[in-house]
C-alpha cells in the first residue's frame, strides 16, 4: 500500500478523530484498528485476545473511546493512512489515561510515527490535567512498540486492569 513512498518527517500529518472528521478519515483509522487487532491476533504467545471486542470498538469509532473520556488520532505520511493511537480513561486510576493501539503500518516504519503518536496523547494528557499514562503490551509480540515505550520513559507498573495475563506487562509514565 506504501511501497515506494518517501518517507520523511516532513510529510506526517497527525489527525485527532473528531465530530467533524470525514467519513474516509474514519474509514482509514478503523481499517488499522482492525490491521492492529489481525496483528495481534497472529501472534503465537500473545495472551488472550478478543478481536470481537476490538471489531466493536472499530465499528463504533470514533465513539468507543469519546466515551469513555479518550480520543484517537490517525498518522498520514502525504496523502496515506500510515499510524493509530487511541486512549481512554484507565480503570479505576482517576488521574491517568490508558494508551491503546498503537499501530503503524510495516512499510512506514522508521519514520518515527509511533513516537511522535504517543507524544501526542502524552501532550493531549497534560492539557487535560491527566498526571500519568498507564499501557499494556506484548513484547514478545510488539517488541519495537516495548522498547519505544521504555525509551519514552515508561516504567514497569503493576496490573491495572484486572489480573496480570501471562505474556502482558504492563507500564505506567508519570507525566
Amino acid at each position: 500500500m506504501l511501497e515506494g513512498l518517501t518517507i520523511s518527517r516532513k510529510s506526517v500529518t497527525l489527525e485527532e478523530l473528531a465530530s467533524g472528521s470525514t467519513q474516509s478519515t474514519v474509514d482509514a483509522a478503523r481499517e488499522l484498528l482492525l490491521e492492529y487487532g489481525r496483528f495481534v491476533q497472529a501472534q503465537s504467545g500473545v495472551a488472550s485476545f478478543c478481536f470481537g471486542a476490538l471489531e466493536r470498538e472499530a465499528e463504533r469509532l470514533p465513539e468507543s473511546y469519546w466515551e469513555r473520556g479518550g480520543g484517537a488520532i490517525l498518522a498520514w505520511l502525504d496523502r496515506f493512512p500510515a499510524g493509530f493511537v487511541a486512549w481512554r480513561s484507565a480503570p479505576g486510576l482517576d488521574a491517568a489515561w490508558e494508551l491503546k493501539r498503537l499501530w503503524t503500518r510495516p512499510e512506514a516504519r522508521g519514520a518515527g510515527l509511533g513516537r511522535r503518536l504517543v507524544e501526542a496523547v502524552e501532550e493531549r494528557a497534560r492539557a487535560a490535567g491527566k498526571s500519568r499514562l498507564v499501557l499494556d503490551t506484548a513484547p514478545e509480540a510488539m517488541a519495537a512498540a516495548h522498547r519505544l515505550y521504555l525509551d519514552l520513559g515508561f516504567q514497569p507498573c503493576p496490573p491495572y486492569n484486572g489480573p496480570a495475563l501471562e505474556g502482558i506487562i504492563y507500564l505506567g509514565k508519570q507525566l
